[in-house]
């Protein structure tokens, strides 16, 4: 099927969304850009009011999109920590933009000036 270069920015735009979406995937990679890699429990008490069910969802899917590593520590008890990769640092440029586009645009609507100019 054909698409149009639109049709294509629009597919490679809902990728970037839901690759990075939600209210939890950045507050983990946040959580562990600040502290390096954690296990579950640890992530689950620095990001405040995740359900263990949501977090493991969530970096299941952070993994499934090269964002964060699991790795498995070969000891009894067995320890599982999590921790970005280096494909996460691609991150960087986009959200840093977002951020200011963010903000900007708070103030903006806060302002009240929402409507077109």
């Amino acid at each position: 099927m054909y698409m149009n270069e639109c049709e294509r920015g629009i597919a490679a735009l809902e990728d970037a969304l839901y690759a990075i979406g939600g209210k939890w995937k950045l507050r983990i990679v946040s959580a562990l850009k600040d502290s390096g890699a954690r296990r579950f429990n640890e992530l689950q008490r620095t990001v405040k009011g995740i359900s263990p069910r949501v977090l493991s969802n969530e970096l299941k899917e952070l993994e499934m999109n090269g964002f964060v590593k699991r790795i498995v520590h070969a000891q009894s008890p067995v320890l599982v920590e999590y921790e970005l990769t280096p494909y996460s640092d691609t991150l960087k440029d986009v959200l840093v933009a977002l951020i200011q586009w963010g903000a900007n645009h708070r103030v903006r609507v806060r302002e009240g000036a929402h409507s077109a100019v």
